[in-house]
């Protein structure tokens, strides 16, 4: 890989994109029309990989669509690490985006053995009691372990996992983004929420608590979607956050990574100038391959 490996404990981007990815079902816009006849590499379903190369384990941060080459790129980051499947499995939520990606795992893929799935108590359940999900646990394919909203959970003496809710459109389960941290930094991923003022807690706040803020960026601005409702699918928009985010100190500023982009947004064009505006404030947009120490 080109990408510098670091010798401890790291993050890795392995996809930035919402759920339906890019090219979109049914898109007619320019953004996906050319890639219908060439796919863009870096096109793929948002996921963090975790590399803990001290203890030779790698994790994956949501199981989408994208996983069979995001697992692949996951394991060329810890070449000792023969097994082709993670450590483990970290979920949010039960949009297709970020669960789905778990039928790879069953009997008709990669038939994987005993592979753990955390995941909040309704989510892990959803997937208990719902096929074709439930044949994953039965056929020892998958080993749900539970989540507690605000535990932490230990992957080593160095790294810790630690679930927190946020509000979102919640069908089949809860949905949580997760605090990461390792032997030196932490991390916060919430690829998804509705928008921050639903939450309980105050982002800005919960920044200047980590050293990395990977954060929902679904749509620039409400102007980019004119075929539904933007009320049904809310999450904040870049602008909101831009806005938002104005008081923190530069440094801070710093700390926030956009992520989580739909085919529509702007900012998925590197050379746009909705990228460039973000980057000018002080800001950082998530890309394939990033790498981020912990």
């Amino acid at each position: 890989m080109e990408t510098e490996i670091p010798s401890d404990v790291f993050i890795t981007v392995l996809g930035t994109l919402q759920d339906g990815g890019a090219p979109h079902l049914g898109c007619k816009k320019d953004c996906c029309t050319r890639l219908f006849e060439n796919p863009h590499a870096d096109r793929k379903v948002v996921s963090l990989g975790l590399i803990d190369p001290k203890n030779n384990k790698k994790y994956l941060f949501e199981a989408t669509p994208d996983i069979v080459t995001q697992l692949k790129t996951l394991k060329n980051y810890l070449p000792k690490n023969d097994s082709e499947t993670p450590d483990g499995i970290f979920l949010t939520h039960a949009h297709i985006g970020h669960y789905t990606g778990l039928m790879y795992l069953g009997k008709e893929a990669a038939n994987t053995n005993k592979v753990p799935v955390y995941a909040m108590p309704k989510m892990a359940d959803f997937l208990n009691t719902n096929g074709p999900w439930s044949q994953l646990v039965q056929n020892n394919n998958i080993q749900l372990s539970p989540l507690q909203n605000e535990e932490g959970i230990a992957l080593s003496p160095e790294i810790t996992i630690r679930p927190i809710l946020v509000p979102h459109r919640d069908e089949f389960s809860e949905t949580v983004g997760y605090y990461i941290k390792g032997p030196n930094k932490t991390a916060l991923f919430i690829p998804d929420i509705d928008k921050w003022e639903k939450w309980d807690k105050n982002i800005l706040e919960e920044i200047k608590k980590v050293d990395y803020a990977f954060l929902d960026a679904t749509f620039y601005s409400g102007e980019e979607i004119n075929t539904r409702d933007i009320s049904q699918i809310p999450h904040p928009f870049i602008s909101e956050s831009l806005k938002k985010f104005e008081t923190l100190s530069k440094t801070e500023q710093q700390k926030v990574i956009f992520i989580h982009f739909n085919h529509t947004n702007p900012i998925l064009d590197t050379e746009s100038q909705a990228t460039k505006n973000v980057l000018a404030k002080g800001f950082r947009v998530a890309r394939i391959c990033d790498v981020f120490e912990l």
